[in-house]
């Protein structure tokens, strides 16, 4: 599970934000100014007024109230559908009222646009209108008819002041449509940005978990190489060795005899030693640093023959050609681990080894005329040797399959994919190679 992370941080106030910031202090302030200036100037000229300073005082003091009582809810007028149109009834209300009672009062009643944006629907066109209205009544200095102002100049006048209002608050509401799509997209672009930042810690989390997982694999895959190569190599020669000696104390009535086990012993001790520091080394074999793959497995056939008195015949078929060295190495170590299960359990006469080279794949096939065994009852001391076969094969992509039955000989085939060695130019192909020993 990937650590929790603070949410990414908003994204920086741009000069554009402090300008729609700054109008809506004015906004909220201009109002009341509005109001203040009305009154200063109804009481410098007081013939302009058609009340008493008690009644001014009163009106002034109630739309003071009741615009602000609709400052804090005006930026959450367009969830309350009611709440908007009733309120901006009575600020309209309230501003015809002072209006009435002197002209003056204008400079509140031009502020009433500042609350249109905020109507619902159709409601807008509505409070404009009802704002030109009180506000060319105000220009022009009275009501028609009440205060003597010509009909015709106080609708001019009243047309003009919807006209230039109505266009503005078109461009207003354009722009502030673009400003909340703006400031949806902002919105947006900071979630996604910290969706990506989770994404990224939790990848990071897991690359580092992918990290330890693949060195973990890295060091039970060279375990496992070590500890074949030292069955390949220490095992396999320590028990030639063994026998050998075994061999030479039975033969100690002839020195001509236990002489040969034990130079056959200490050559063997030496190449065990040699393959064991070559395998430390991640080397490969000796066979192979001077031979191809065929001459290889038959110079290891031969050898093999030598040691245990049993015949081996080596057969190459297809076309010879050199293979990547991982390929080479599995298939000369499953020869050797196969020919040390026959010296160990097959008792056999004759051992067959066929190297197959096909279009795309390569196969090592080694039979025996042993005791063979029965392979739902695999021998207890055996189980290491094929495990480590198996897995050599299997490691390539390729697989190993054995048949045996009792008293029928035992088949071990290895089948590789044939990975080119890059760059090797091919070579010209060669007629069935055979090898035949059998030691004295």
């Amino acid at each position: 599970m990937s650590p929790e992370r603070a949410p990414a941080p908003d994204p920086p106030e741009t000069a554009l934000d402090v300008w729609e910031r700054r109008e809506e202090h004015l906004f909220d302030v201009l109002p009341f100014a509005g109001l203040a200036i009305g009154a200063a100037l109804t009481l410098a000229f007081p013939e302009t007024a058609r009340a008493g300073a008690a009644t001014i005082a009163a009106l002034v003091a109630v739309a003071a109230a009741w615009t602000l009582l609709m400052r804090p809810l005006r930026p959450r007028w367009a969830a309350r559908q009611p709440g908007p149109a009733l309120l901006y009834a009575g600020l309209v209300t309230l501003m015809a009222a002072l209006v009435v009672t002197s002209p003056l009062f204008g400079f509140f009643a031009f502020c009433g646009y500042g609350f249109i944006d905020a109507l619902p629907g159709r409601a807008k066109a509505l409070g404009v209108a009802a704002t030109a209205a009180v506000s060319g009544t105000a220009q022009i200095g009275g009501f028609p008819l009440a205060d003597g102002v010509p009909v015709a100049g106080w609708i001019g006048l009243m047309a003009a002041n919807l006209l230039i209002a109505g266009t503005l608050m078109f461009f207003a509401g354009v722009t502030n449509e673009r400003r909340d799509a703006r400031r949806d997209a902002l919105r947006k672009l900071a979630e996604a940005n910290r969706r990506l930042e989770a994404t990224l810690a939790e990848n990071a989390a897991l690359h580092a978990q992918l990290l330890e997982q693949a060195r973990e694999a890295g060091v039970a895959e060279e375990r496992q190489r070590m500890a074949r190569e030292i069955h390949d190599t220490l095992a396999q020669g320590l028990t030639g060795i063994v026998a050998q000696i075994q061999a030479a104390e039975q033969a100690a009535e002839r020195p001509e005899r236990w002489r040969r086990h034990l130079r056959t012993a200490a050559q063997l001790a030496r190449e065990s030693l040699a393959e064991a520091r070559r395998s430390v080394r991640a080397v490969r074999p000796e066979a192979l640093e001077n031979a191809r793959l065929p001459e290889a497995l038959a110079d290891v056939a031969r050898r093999w023959s030598a040691i245990h008195d049993v015949g081996v015949e080596v057969t190459t078929t297809g076309r010879a050609r050199p293979l990547r060295p991982e390929v080479e190495v599995t298939l000369l170590r499953t020869a050797q681990e196969a020919l040390a299960n026959v010296a160990k359990h097959a008792r056999a006469g004759r051992v067959g080894v066929t190297l197959s080279y096909m279009d795309d794949e390569v196969t090592l096939d080694v039979r025996d005329d042993g005791v063979g065994f029965d392979l739902g009852a695999r021998p207890a001391d055996d189980g290491v040797g094929l495990v480590a076969m198996r897995q050599r094969v299997e490691g390539l992509g390729g697989r190993l399959e054995i048949e045996s039955e009792p008293g029928g000989g035992t088949a071990v085939s290895a089948s590789a994919p044939a990975r080119p060695l890059d760059g090797a130019p091919p070579r010209a192909a060669r007629e069935p190679a055979h090898l035949s020993g059998r030691a004295a």
